[in-house]
């Protein structure tokens, strides 16, 4: 008698990786994303290649003992020898989501930078964390001296009137004493929960726009897998695949999404697309 055992598929994979926040293998997981644009990637090649980045590093450090030289010495290895940067000439490709493009290129986005850069600092022993800051992901590293926050993009530090400054654009920097945000609540450092659904929005963005729903729709089943209780995601993976024209499976979702939309201004307009589906 023959044995036969399915291997699990890149979702299944990546829920048992999400299934808990204790001990959640953040760069396994933000790894395994590229599986939907890559189905034959080698996961552990790829943390393998970090490993060998974090001994490189490592040489660097030897006889490097306070916390702010081994970030100075860090900074200079990720962005200096090792070139790491934005990519500034394709900022909304979806490969700079991507961790193993972005080893591969040196070019991301922020979130995409900080997490190898973090995966460097874990191994350099920095108390260092991401800031899920808005519009721009951040680094946050703690030192004796006191708190550095860095742009993932260039290593650059920022004083706290110009994160007041990052602030504005989005109505939180400045305003009414009473109504204004104190900034170090902008500073908290982000779960890894946090940054993998960070990632996944930037994707999920990017396929919007470029109209790529099968690339959209395995984005959202992230999203749901990360984030099931968010149901805001179940109406929006409904609409992606009600313009796939697959209408069993976002009548499912939208009546997920209506079991527990409440009175959400979109219930209606949901329900109404709902019924139009089901003829």
């Amino acid at each position: 008698m023959s044995l036969r055992f399915d291997a699990p598929s890149s979702l299944q994979y990546f829920a048992t990786l999400v299934q808990s926040d204790e001990h959640l293998p953040l760069m396994e997981a933000a790894i395994c994303i590229a599986q939907d644009e890559f189905p034959e990637l080698d996961i552990q090649a790829v943390l393998a290649d970090i490993d060998q980045m974090q001994v490189r590093l490592a040489r660097h450090l030897v006889g490097v003992h306070t916390p702010l030289q081994r970030l100075k010495v860090l900074n200079h290895f990720f962005f200096g020898e090792m070139g790491f940067g934005g990519n500034v000439n394709n900022y909304y490709a979806p490969e700079n989501s991507y961790i193993p493009v972005v080893l591969a290129t040196r070019r991301g986005i922020p979130v995409s930078l900080a997490l190898v850069w973090l995966e460097l600092a874990q191994a350099a022993g920095l108390q260092a964390a991401g800031i899920a800051f808005p519009g721009h992901f951040l680094l946050k590293v703690g030192l004796p001296e006191g708190q550095v926050v860095m742009d993932p993009l260039t290593g650059t530090s920022f004083s706290a009137q110009e994160l007041a400054q990052r602030l504005e654009p989005f109505g939180l920097g400045r305003g009414r004493r009473e109504d204004t945000i104190p900034l170090g609540l902008h500073l908290q450092a982000a779960t890894a929960r946090d940054i993998l659904e960070r990632l996944l929005r930037n994707l999920k963005e990017i396929y919007f726009a470029q109209s790529q729903w099968a690339l959209l729709t395995a984005t959202l089943d992230r999203l749901i897998v990360l984030l099931p209780d968010d149901w805001a995601e179940y109406r929006d993976r409904g609409a992606v695949l009600a313009e796939q024209g697959r209408t069993r499976e976002a009548v499912a979702d939208w009546e997920t999404y209506l079991l527990h939309a409440g009175d959400r201004p979109d219930a209606g307009l949901i329900a109404s697309r709902l019924a139009v589906l089901k003829g």
